[in-house]
């Protein structure tokens, strides 16, 4: 039997639940989206790239398999405990640019005419 929840269509809407909950579960682990960026074997840490995954895991396994494979990601952490740093404040270039870009991005997006 096929849940109703791998048959749903991909929307803004999930997308939007989707960036909402793993910024908190981000916050919550102490981890960073480049952490978790480079779990999953991703070649960038911006959000659009994490939502790109995602969304191919969506559309071959609902919310199921996201969930299924961010679970992964969190045994994997937790194993590698002793492994885990904080991202420091001396990141490479690459990846100020990148949360630079995304900044920008987000701020393109705010209508300040209100």
């Amino acid at each position: 039997m096929v849940s109703p929840m791998s048959k749903a269509r991909w929307s803004k809407d999930i997308e939007e639940d989707l960036v909402l909950l793993i910024k908190d579960w981000l916050r919550q682990t102490g981890r960073t989206q480049s952490e978790l960026c480079q779990s999953l074997n991703l070649p960038s840490a911006r959000m659009p790239t994490l939502i790109e995954s995602l969304k191919k895991d969506f559309s071959s396994g609902g919310i199921p398999k996201i969930a299924t494979r961010l679970c992964e990601v969190e045994e994997l952490w937790r194993n590698n405990e002793g492994g885990h740093t904080k991202m420091s404040l001396e990141s490479t270039s690459t990846e100020q640019l990148d949360l630079l870009d995304e900044i920008c991005e987000d701020l393109s997006k705010i209508n300040f005419d209100k």
